[in-house]
């Protein structure tokens, strides 16, 4: 890729009815049988009937800013331009913003706004756009994206997922993102089930995040350390869980590109309706977090500071 350019930009700057055939494509997933998340709730968006992630047609967007407590190479000095979009494919049990994912808080808005809302974070100096929880809105996020970019938007996207995403989509948003980041929550079915509801959580985001390498590979930054393409996967440590955290590693190794970056994360706190699980009802211990760092280091894994 040419780095001169964010994704899109270059897309559209060269081949114009492709980038417009992607949201034409986008907009048939939503349509008489919502198939934009491996969810294939069957809704029609368009007709404003609301699938499992709780939409219909209307783009609801919980607040934008630019957010100073994302990985490094995404905050740098300037911040991320955040936008967490309301709505949520997932139902995690400990989510921490379960007001905006499960219960839809926001604001009502359009692609018109949303492009608006892009412009105005670049504008504020923000190094990237990005997209939280965008994988139930990617055709009206494509339609804003192009109104965005016909007034001058030139930062990278980045997909800032749950990691359960359909390949099918994912394909049209090749040439359009430049930055997946990924979450890879848990391996076992058993656990996907009782914690997020989705019991084929772990096939679903190993075969979306092979997609997301394929199109971006590692992770590149430029000469200020800002990134500005390439694949970064999140993961958090769960309470009691660590042999969960020691398979997701031993995939990550196995099978995505050399040097594919990772964030191992030790944040977790009981929200939501964790408490109704006492195994999960108390932080991750320290030492459950250094067996995981300790892993990824034995695996070689690009780790982040």
């Amino acid at each position: 890729m040419d780095n001169s350019y964010p994704a899109y930009r270059k897309l559209f700057t060269e081949n114009p009815k492709i980038f417009f055939k992607k949201i034409v494509a986008a907009q048939k997933l939503a349509r008489n049988g919502c198939r934009l998340c491996p969810r294939q709730c069957g809704v029609d968006r368009a007709a404003n009937q609301s699938g499992y992630c709780g939409s219909g047609s209307e783009l609801i967007i919980a607040s934008a800013m630019p957010h100073f407590g994302e990985e490094p190479p995404l905050s740098g000095r300037q911040g991320s331009g955040t936008i967490f979009f309301s709505g949520c494919n997932l139902k995690c049990v400990f989510c921490q913003n379960y007001d905006i994912s499960h219960h839809l808080r926001g604001r009502r808005s359009n692609p018109e706004k949303l492009a608006r809302l892009m412009l105005s974070l670049q504008k504020k100096g923000c190094h990237n756009i990005n997209l939280v929880t965008p994988s139930h809105l990617v055709h009206q996020i494509l339609a804003a994206l192009k109104q965005a970019v016909e007034n001058g938007l030139k930062i990278p996207l980045v997909y800032n997922s749950g990691g359960y995403d359909s390949v099918e989509t994912l394909k049209i948003l090749e040439g359009i993102v430049d930055i997946y980041m990924p979450d890879f929550k848990f391996w076992s079915s058993t656990n996907a089930k009782k914690y997020l509801d989705s019991p084929d959580y772990r096939e679903v985001t190993c075969r979306a995040l092979k997609e997301m390498d394929r199109q971006v590979g590692q992770l590149s930054l430029n000469k200020e350390n800002i990134a500005r393409s390439g694949l970064l996967v999140r993961h958090l440590v769960m309470p009691g869980l660590i042999e969960e955290t020691r398979k997701i590693l031993d995939w990550i190794a196995a099978e995505l590109s050399e040097n594919t970056s990772l964030n191992i994360m030790n944040q977790y706190h009981p929200a939501h309706i964790a408490t109704r699980f006492p195994e999960i009802n108390r932080p991750t211990s320290n030492s459950h977090y250094q067996t995981a760092i300790t892993h990824a280091q034995k695996l070689n894994l690009n780790l982040l500071s």
